[in-house]
This record gives C-alpha cells, sequence and structure tokens, in this order.
C-alpha cells in the first residue's frame, strides 16, 4: 500500500480523482459555502451526520454528489479530534466502502488535525484492509492500494505522516510472520526473513545454529529446543544508523515459532494459536523494517532466540535441572513456561553490547491476559526512567502499555531446593513472578519487560496479529536517546 500526503482542504478534495473520498469532520468543524461544506451542513442539520466526542462513528455514504469528482463520498465525525476517535472513524469509514472496487482511497481533514490524529488515520486505513494471502491457493488481497490523505497545512504533519507510514510497513511485516502457520515459520525461516532485512540500508545479521548456541552454553534454550526436530536459530539483528561509540538499545523477541506446551502439555481447544508465541520476534523483525524505511542516527540491536516446544522422547522433563548462559541453574517445573527459559539466555547475550537499555518482548503468560486484557501490554521495569519512557512512546503510538509491580516479595515462590531458581512459581500474580525470573539476567543494564500474550492477536472472527507492540517500540526509539542510570 502506498501513502501520499497532499495539502488541499475540504472544498478542493471536491476535485480529487479517486475511488472514495473520506471526509473527517470535528466537533469545531464550520461548514463553508463550498460543494462539500454544503452537504455536510445539510447532513448535520437533518440528524443524519454526528460529530460529537463520543458519538461519532457512523458514516455517512453518498453516492455521486454533485460536484464531486469522486462517485463515493464517506463523511465521518471524529469528535474532538483525537487519535482514538479518529482512529475509529476512519476504521468504520473504510469498512463501508471496501467491499467495492476502491483502489485508490482519499482521505480528508476537513480542518487542521494534530499531529497524532494524521498518524492514528494512517493506520487505521492500513489496519482496517489488511488481508493475509501468503498460505491461500486463490488469494484475493488487499483491494486499497493508494492512499492520499489531505489536509490545509501538510508540511507541519509530515514528520508525523512518514513515521506512520514506517510503522504500517514494520507492523504489517511482524504481522505477516506471526499470521503464518507454524510450517511456514519455522525458526530456520524466521532466520531467512531476518537475512532478508540485511539487504536493507544500515542493517547486519547474524544467525547462529545449535553448534555455536551450545558453544555459547546457552543451556537453558537448548533445553527448549531439544524436543523438537526442527533446529534452533538464534538471531542477531544489527541496525547502525549512528556512530560506533553510541551505546545501542537491544531489543529481545520470543521466537517459540510453536508452543505445544512439551510434556507439560497444553489442552488441544486453541493450541492452533500457539503459531503466534513468537509474536515478540516477530514485533523485533518488524521494527528493523520500519528502522530501514526511516533511517534514524541511533544503533540498535535485535535478539531473536527461535526454536519450536514439542515434545518427544528428547524433550526437557518436569523436574530437570539446567544450567543458563549467565551459569545460574534453573528447576524446569513446567515445561510449557518455555519462554522464559529461551529469553534469559538472550538477555544474558545482550550484556555484549553494553546497551542502553534491553527491552524484551514476548507472549509470556495467560496471567497477563487475564489481568489486563487486549488494550494494554503488559510493562515490567524497575527502571522509573525507562519505564517512563515506554508509558509515554506507548501513549503517542495509541500501543499502549500498563505498569506492573516488581517488589521483590513476588520472587519468593521461585524458590527451589533443586537449583538456583525455579522456572514458575504458584499461580497467583503468574505474570510477575515470570518478569522477576527474566529480571534475574539483568543486572548489567537498564531492563523492561513486555508481556504481550494479551495484545499480540486477536481470536474468533478477527483471529489474527495484530502487529503490536511495534509502534510503541519505533516511537520509543524515535523518541528517547539519553542513558539510563
Amino acid at each position: 500500500m502506498n501513502f501520499e500526503l497532499k495539502t488541499f482542504d475540504i472544498s478542493g478534495a471536491a476535485n480529487e480523482k479517486c475511488d472514495a473520498l473520506i471526509v473527517l469532520l470535528s466537533q469545531s468543524f464550520k461548514p463553508g459555502k463550498d460543494v462539500l461544506s454544503v452537504l455536510v451542513a445539510h447532513a448535520l442539520k437533518a440528524g443524519d451526520l454526528e460529530t460529537r466526542p463520543g458519538k461519532s462513528g457512523r458514516p455517512l455514504v453518498l453516492y455521486r454528489s454533485e460536484g464531486v469528482a469522486c462517485s463515493r463520498v464517506v463523511l465521518a465525525g471524529v469528535g474532538d479530534g483525537s487519535a482514538k476517535e479518529v482512529r475509529q472513524a476512519v476504521a468504520a469509514a473504510v469498512a463501508a466502502v471496501k467491499g467495492s472496487s476502491v483502489k485508490k482511497l482519499t482521505v480528508c481533514f476537513a480542518d487542521l488535525p494534530r499531529e497524532d490524529a494524521v498518524r492514528a488515520a494512517v493506520m487505521a486505513v492500513a489496519e482496517a484492509s489488511y488481508v493475509f494471502t501468503t498460505t491461500k491457493s486463490k488469494p484475493e488481497g488487499r483491494v486499497i492500494q493508494r492512499v492520499v490523505v489531505g489536509l490545509s497545512n501538510s508540511p507541519k504533519v509530515k514528520p508525523a505522516f512518514d513515521r506512520a507510514v514506517a510503522a504500517v510497513t514494520g507492523i504489517e511485516y511482524a504481522k505477516e510472520w506471526a499470521n503464518r502457520p507454524a510450517n511456514h515459520a519455522t525458526p530456520t525461516l524466521l532466520a531467512g526473513a531476518a537475512r532478508s532485512l540485511a539487504k536493507l540500508p544500515n542493517i547486519k545479521c547474524q544467525v547462529l545454529g545449535p553448534k555455536e548456541v551450545a558453544t555459547l552454553a546457552m543451556g537453558s534454550f537448548l533445553a527448549v529446543a531439544q524436543g523438537s526436530d526442527e533446529p534452533l536459530r538464534f538471531i542477531v539483528l544489527r541496525y547502525d544508523g549512528a556512530a560506533k561509540s553510541e551505546a545501542p538499545t537491544v531489543l529481545v523477541g520470543k521466537g517459540i515459532t510453536f508452543d505445544s506446551g512439551g510434556i507439560s502439555i497444553k489442552p488441544a481447544p486453541e493450541m492452533d494459536e500457539m503459531k503466534f508465541d513468537m509474536s515478540g520476534a516477530a514485533s523485533v523483525l518488524g521494527v528493523f523494517r520500519a528502522l530501514a524505511e526511516l533511517k534514524p542516527a541511533i544503533n540498535v540491536v535485535g535478539l531473536i532466540p527461535s526454536c519450536e516446544n514439542l515434545l518427544s522422547g528428547r524433550a526437557v522433563k518436569p523436574g530437570d535441572v539446567v544450567t543458563s548462559m549467565s551459569g545460574q541453574t534453573i528447576e524446569i517445573l513446567n515445561t510449557d513456561a518455555e519462554g522464559r527459559l529461551v529469553l534469559c539466555d538472550a538477555l544474558t547475550y545482550a550484556e555484549r553490547f553494553k546497551p542502553r537499555a534491553v527491552v524484551d518482548i514476548a507472549t509470556l503468560t495467560g496471567a497477563c491476559m487475564i489481568a489486563l486484557g487486549g488494550v494494554r501490554s503488559g510493562l515490567f521495569c524497575a527502571n522509573d526512567e525507562l519505564a517512563r519512557d515506554l508509558l509515554a512512546a506507548g501513549e503517542s503510538s495509541s500501543d499502549l502499555g500498563w505498569r506492573m509491580p516488581l517488589d521483590d516479595d513476588y520472587a519468593e515462590g521461585l524458590k527451589t531446593n533443586f537449583a538456583d531458581v525455579a522456572n514458575v512459581a504458584g499461580r497467583a500474580g503468574g505474570a510477575i513472578t515470570a518478569a522477576k525470573f527474566l529480571q534475574r539476567f539483568t543486572d548489567k543494564f537498564p531492563w523492561a519487560h513486555l508481556d504481550i500474550a494479551g495484545t499480540a492477536w486477536k481470536s474468533g472472527t478477527a483471529k489474527g496479529a495484530t502487529g503490536r507492540p511495534v509502534a510503541l517500540l519505533l516511537e520509543y526509539l524515535l523518541t528517547s536517546a539519553n542513558p539510563y542510570k
């Protein structure tokens, strides 16, 4: 999908030649005497269109209006013009015309919007029109191919627009890999996707196999992978946009391409959704795809420990004790708590980059899904400044997080008589105890953990990956540069 930013107001929008025109109207809009304003005035007077906050969202579709070059016009109220109202209005408006043969779409802001509203419009069009086709024999892909965003003073919001377009590129790359079934997204294929990113500006890729990982003494990662015939891959991505002396931010993405639960096997219903268990890895790939578009002057490292968690005669067993790369021994009480076992070795590996900060991203616990649902990702962070920056990035990008506690008392349940630490505690506070486990491997850098179990995908009729938290991570990387204490 191609996006273009143009300068025109509502009167100029009437002359735009496209397949469908969406006009976004805030409550403060004052209709003029141009042809579209007259249509808006009549619709408001008749009560067919609402622009008040919380009341907008039901678009009004007009066909072949006199004096308008476009045959389909959709009038949509956006209330106070907030990102949330714009996102909802655009989603509804695109749904109203998506069934038609709309290849070129124009979205016009009737009055000057805020930067976050422009970003919301771009991302809402992409979200509403996205189609996954990779594994379909007769794919019917996205119909909308070109989107023009028009407003009266486009240069002012050009940076926000460019950032939004890059975010869409990254989000859709993440969706592509998270949506693929496990036989189309093995660790080897995931490594291939990372290698393809190295063809883009400023990106390098290194892929380590079982022998290299064994040499690094990543015993925890190896334990998870040993039950599968698919070989593990440890993916190292580098985006070098700044001087080598500038410390990088490291993103660590959980890359379990399928999670059966291992010997602690999951129940059969909805187990197919465990193909999404590499959504953290997919988000890292998506961020790097977006960075290649924007080319910011920063350094970023992406680490993806990738394998399958299956059960076989070789699979790790409950009660087994393994030694992590850090030297800490781990009693594996539950093989379905495997994400933390691959992440802990990746976190130790991250030390070599002397990072300014490390953020791991993982579909880690059902407990976080219960706590926060699908609205906000769980943020665990002991560094107040880092937590503040990540939460602010989430608010700015409409990819929300919520800070969770990390009190030391929560680690009591991880104590065991047979190793330095157990990989699970009791059911109570499960998302927090998982984070406390990871925290043991982060003493040498500022660290944050994003549990995206509730936000990485949707179930039911809307089943599919969301691409979260690519937008949050990208916004964080672009807006936070200072070192953390």
